[in-house]
This record gives structure tokens, sequence and C-alpha cells, in this order.
């Protein structure tokens, strides 16, 4: 082989590996989901859709979008102490997905960051063994000025390695054009949080 049709062998191989890694990097970046797969949603009063009707409560709406069966397992005033407890018996439903969004409580009560954090990675192992994925949602920092993503949920999602969607519930928090009050999100908030979740998903 002369020394022309060696680079452009090479140059092919090189190809076919940058489109092969892309591919995978691409697929690691998605949550896989069959079109019967259930979805659990699971959280305190923002997953439950406080102060709006149920029907406009972000499991609702993602239902709608998807067609896929989404459990609203949201309970107004809930610390992640008691979420980590109330978790297991809701696992017996077999989610494919659970959408973790918890832990704004502790932070509006100005609960422990280590014990909140402990919780959140319990209840990630939890869902794990479960057989199930997990999209976890950052939550504010509420005693901040502005609404930024408390840092210990990057910390959270780096140490598990599970899907992270950082910034929708801080962006959403920070216009009170999509709350109904200083915390809850309104029907259009709660919106924007669906399709920021559905991003996060592939249908096959």
């Amino acid at each position: 082989m002369n020394k022309i049709k060696l680079i452009a062998a090479l140059a092919v191989i090189a190809l076919i590996f940058l489109v092969v890694t892309r591919e995978s990097k691409d697929n690691l970046s998605y949550i896989e989901l069959k079109r019967d797969a259930t979805i659990l949603a699971f959280g305190d009063s923002i997953t439950y859709g406080y102060g709006v009707p149920q029907s406009f409560s972000y499991p609702s709406q993602l239902q709608k979008k998807t067609g896929l069966r989404v459990i609203n397992a949201g309970v107004s005033g809930e610390e992640s102490s008691d979420g980590l407890l109330r978790l297991p018996p809701l696992l017996k439903e077999k989610p494919a997905l659970v959408i973790l969004c918890h832990g704004g409580n502790d932070i509006i009560r100005k609960r422990s960051d280590e014990k909140l954090k402990s919780n959140l990675i319990e209840m990630i192992n939890l869902i794990k063994a479960s057989g199930a994925k997990v999209l976890l949602v950052g939550v504010p920092n509420f005693g901040m000025l502005g609404f930024k993503t408390h840092s210990l949920y990057e910390e959270v999602a780096g140490e598990t390695e599970v899907f992270f969607e950082e910034d929708v519930l801080s962006m959403v928090e920070a216009d009170n054009r999509l709350k109904i009050d200083a915390i809850h999100p309104n029907e259009k908030g709660y919106k924007i949080m669906v399709e920021a979740f559905i991003k996060h998903l592939k249908f096959i």
C-alpha cells in the first residue's frame, strides 16, 4: 500500500471512530423510554402542583405531552427525610424513570445541607436498585439572593452519575410571571418544566 492510500485509509478509520464516538455520547445524553413506560414524578409541592388545578401540574402536563403514564407522587410541605421513607412503596409501581425534584422545604427551613445531600443520594440508590433511571431536578437555594440552583444538586448528580436538569426550576422561580406566589409555578411555569424534561427523553 503506497503512502497516499495509507493516509486515506487512516482518514476513513478516524472518521468512522469519530462518528461512532459521537453517536455513543449522544445516546448517553438521553433517557431511553419505551412507549408503555411509567414515569414516577416524586417530590414536594412543586411536583404536586400546589395552587393550580391538577390538570396544570407538571406530571399531568407531562402525561398529556408524552402519552405515558405519569404518577404524581408529590406531597406539599414534605422534607427529604420524610420523602426517603415514602419512596420505597412507590417503587413497587415499577417506573422506568423517576423524576426526582425534592429538597425545597429543607432549603427554605434551613435544614442541614449534609443531611439533604445524604437523603437525595439514598433516594437515588433506592431508585437505581429498583431498575429505574433517575432525572434529578436542581432546586434553587432559596436562602440566597436570586434563584441559583443549590450547588449540592450538581454534587449529587456527579457522585451518583444520574441525568441532571440543572436550570429549569431556577429559571421558573426567577420569573414572577411564571408563578402563583413566591415559590410555586403557574400553568405556564409547569409547561416550561415539562418542555425541559422532555428534552432529556428519547422514545424507543
